[in-house]
């Protein structure tokens, strides 16, 4: 059975950090180098007391009006966050109550990062194929700052906090949704990971070392390897992207939304996949990398600038935390 988007819509936090509010914190750095490397100008902050949650219904509730979808209609919800509001519940259990959505619907966490949007597609598509969900609402929500060292220079210019909401159903919409290439490779997991609060290792430690590149290893705050991560995109992605192609029985794809990790990474895949520029989407300007959202941002933004439009096929991808890695074809 097909399954297809029938909506998409995303919020930011209020509060926004500018590079030039980053820099007076980093002297050593200047406005202009923090762009050039990592293609962010500003980011939006959730506030103290707000929660991927609260991120995740604000972002709903903005797809229920711009569509004007009747939570009554919602029969499974999935949400994507490593930001979860509490150990236990899941939020997605919280969320189908603070959203209206019926007490007979299914909810689940899913606890994936960068490639998080298109697994929830993947389980959106099973779910319909399988006959067991007709209407399932995907968010995808972060709160990665609250993680972030004060003193971690590279991940606050990098990362920013956001959600996104996705209508998925049997019924024709905005976008067909095509095969997926799934993959996952945990033996890179400590290269993106936050060490403490965890069932292993339940309270702060306190540890910081020293990696190769010279970066702090803080257990009790994200750390994440670089260069490892990189090396990880650039092995993985490419041989993904063939074979979905092959799996989708086509060549010819129109545009790429791939997971807007930073622009130097991206930058660099592009030209290793040989895609040219007028096809491949990179914006992390005024949002940086709000990790599960940026692929639903991304499309987002395209459809309303008419960058996407009727008749296109997108690739979108997604690649990082777990490790992780994921692909499909929007048919548009």
């Amino acid at each position: 059975m097909k399954a297809f988007i029938k909506g998409i819509s995303y919020y930011l936090p209020e509060k926004v950090v500018t590079n030039e509010e980053l820099v007076k914190e980093f002297p050593e750095w200047d406005v202009d180098k923090v762009y050039a490397k990592v293609g962010v100008k500003e980011r939006h902050i959730a506030a103290e007391n707000e929660t991927a949650g609260d991120l995740a219904e604000k972002a709903a509730k903005k797809l229920f009006e711009e569509y004007n979808i009747d939570p009554s209609s919602i029969d499974f919800l999935i949400l994507c966050t490593q930001s979860a509001d509490y150990l236990l519940p899941s939020t997605s259990c919280i969320l189908q109550h603070r959203l209206g959505i019926p007490t007979s619907s299914g909810a689940l966490d899913i606890d994936l990062g960068c490639s998080g949007c298109i697994y929830g597609m993947a389980l959106a598509k099973g779910l319909i194929s399988a006959g067991i969900a007709g209407n399932i609402l995907l968010l995808t929500a972060e709160t990665y700052t609250k993680y972030l060292h004060p003193d971690d220079k590279s991940n606050r210019t990098i990362f920013g906090d956001g959600a996104a909401a996705c209508l998925i159903g049997k019924e024709q919409g905005i976008a067909e949704i095509g095969e997926f290439v799934l993959g996952t490779d945990g033996s890179g997991a400590e290269n993106l990971i936050i060490k403490s609060y965890g069932a292993r290792q339940r309270s702060a430690s306190g540890v910081e070392t020293t990696d190769d590149d010279g970066h702090t290893n803080r257990e009790d705050y994200l750390y994440m390897n670089g260069s490892a991560i990189f090396n990880f995109t650039l092995e993985k992605v490419p041989p993904m992207m063939k074979e979905l192609l092959a799996k989708s029985g086509t060549q010819d794809v129109d545009y790429y939304v791939f997971h807007q990790a930073n622009k130097f990474m991206l930058s660099t895949l592009r030209k290793v996949c040989g895609i040219p520029k007028d096809k491949f989407y990179i914006d992390l300007e005024h949002t940086g990398n709000t990790v599960s959202s940026t692929i639903l941002i991304g499309l987002k933004d395209c459809l309303e600038a008419g960058t996407i439009s009727s008749g296109m096929k997108v690739m979108t991808c997604g690649f990082g935390v777990g490790l992780s890695y994921g692909a499909t074809i929007l048919l548009f």
